[in-house]
């Protein structure tokens, strides 16, 4: 199996470098004000051109409209689109024939009954990404650390790809494919110092865990 590795939440040049040395596949960029990995598309052009053609760059979104949409595509030029807010189906697809650009939902998993809207997004979503349900009056909805009982996707058959993430570190990811045996892992605050700030060394040992672990 070929693992795809994402580094999430990028938001310095310096971030991306290591993402790079590092091995991953996909940089991930958080336009949410709201999260401490937020990236101001005003200073987000040199933070992303570190990317260009040596990583799959993502764009993390919630609930956007059309108009902050075109400034991400037309800031970032990303590879997907990542929404991770309460987009339906209808408005996955309508995103994906306006911007023409693949899309991964994120939806947020606690207990074996929310999988069932993975049939829901298949034929219309790229890819689905599974995180962890917030907790009630969290200010955003991933990004917090939070593990979901992984078992819970044994056996899943999503009729499209997908990725894990929640809660994974480099610590615990191994375990987690070893569980899930997904085809993608995704982490943001598990390769971090501090909220936002990540840790070169972190991100380097969370990419060797996870490549040893298939």
């Amino acid at each position: 199996m070929t693992l795809l590795v994402k580094i999430c939440g990028l938001t310095t040049p310096e971030a991306v470098e290591a993402t790079v040395a590092a091995g991953a596949d996909m940089a991930g960029f958080v336009v949410f004000p709201p999260s401490p990995r937020h990236l101001d598309l005003l200073h987000a052009r040199d933070v992303v051109a570190r990317a260009n053609g040596r990583l799959h760059k993502v764009a993390l979104t919630v609930d956007a409209d059309d108009a902050l949409l075109a400034a991400i595509v037309d800031a970032l030029k990303p590879d997907l689109l990542q929404l991770h807010g309460k987009e339906s189906p209808a408005r996955v697809a309508a995103i994906k024939s306006r911007f023409g650009i693949p899309v991964m939902k994120a939806l947020p998993v606690a207990e074996a009954g929310d999988l069932a809207a993975v049939a829901d997004y298949a034929g219309i979503a790229d890819r689905i990404l599974f995180d962890a349900r917030a907790p009630k009056g969290a200010t955003r909805p991933g990004g917090l650390g939070k593990a979901f009982d992984w078992r819970l996707l044994d056996g899943l058959e999503a009729g499209l790809p997908t990725m894990l993430s929640g809660g994974l570190d480099p610590h615990n990811v191994a375990q987690a494919l070893n569980i899930t045996r997904s085809p993608a892992v995704d982490v943001s605050s598990g390769v971090e110092r501090a909220p936002g700030d990540k840790d070169p060394e972190k991100i380097a040992a969370f990419v060797r865990a996870a490549r040893a672990a298939v």
